[in-house]
């Protein structure tokens, strides 16, 4: 493969030949090009003459860091805005909550198609959901299918709290809307970066939510966070739109960044 028909930002390719990334690492490697091709741009760091995107320093990263926040001023949350977040989202503020849970693991590899194991998945939910399953046939599906260490265990994971939790398990066994997170197996299979599972709840302890005062700057901090993603991926878009992208696909806009 020649230089020419790498994917590039500009004529400025994102990676050296016979290199392989998966989308999102080509992704991620394009946003960090269209970036540092506008700091240099605004004068943030300094011209280079390169045929490939070069790897960036520590010091690179605080003058496109810079750049950003001069490009992206975000007004403080409003008390009322905090409020509100607090209200729809309370299960998100309890301490000591746990539950003692069970799985089976259906793990996402290399290679691996993932249609057919899904379809392994959703069988194995579907024997478990039966009402006329046996008491122990969680455990002997465990054993034979899961792809968790915990298998050996009947599918085991003791108890688990909120924060020790990958965010996808997190939601699912801890922060359900309505205020009452539900017991036993899940109906459905949850997805997570690790698989497909089959969920099991054996036990609660409820804990307590702390105070709106409380968490006051906790949640200010989790707004201003939100926003500064939603601006800094607009943000890419318009540089997107401003750029020749070759060999890879994009979301681009024409407009410009609303402030």
């Amino acid at each position: 493969m020649s230089v020419a028909t790498l994917p590039s930002i500009n004529g400025i390719a994102l990676h050296a030949p016979g290199l392989s990334l998966t989308d999102a690492e080509l992704r991620e490697r394009a946003w960090g090009e269209l970036l540092r091709q506008e700091a240099m741009h605004q004068g943030f760091l300094p011209q280079r003459n390169v045929l490939e995107s070069p790897k960036l320093s520590a010091q690179d990263h605080e003058q496109i860091g810079l750049m950003i926040d001069g490009q992206l001023p975000l007004p403080e949350p409003t008390g009322d805005e905090a409020r509100r977040y607090y209200e729809g989202h309370g299960t998100r503020f309890v301490a000591g909550a746990r539950a003692r849970v069970r799985h089976i693991l259906f793990a996402v590899t290399e290679g691996v198609d993932v249609s057919l194991l899904a379809a392994r998945a959703e069988k194995t939910l579907v024997e478990l959901s039966a009402k006329s399953v046996a008491a122990g046939r969680f455990a002997e599906l465990a054993r034979e299918l899961s792809n968790c260490p915990s298998g050996a265990d009947g599918g085991e994971l003791g108890w688990l709290v909120a924060h020790e939790l990958a965010p996808e398990l997190a939601n699912e066994l801890f922060h359900q809307s309505g205020g009452v997170q539900p017991m036993g197996l899940r109906p459905r299979l949850v997805h997570s970066r690790y698989g497909f599972h089959v969920l099991e709840v054996q036990e609660r302890e409820p804990g307590r939510q702390a105070a709106f005062e409380q968490v006051r700057e906790r949640i200010a901090a989790m707004l201003t966070q939100q926003s500064r993603a939603r601006a800094l991926h607009q943000y890419i878009r318009v540089l997107t739109g401003q750029a020749r992208v070759d060999g890879i696909e994009l979301e681009a806009a024409e407009s410009p960044l609303v402030q």
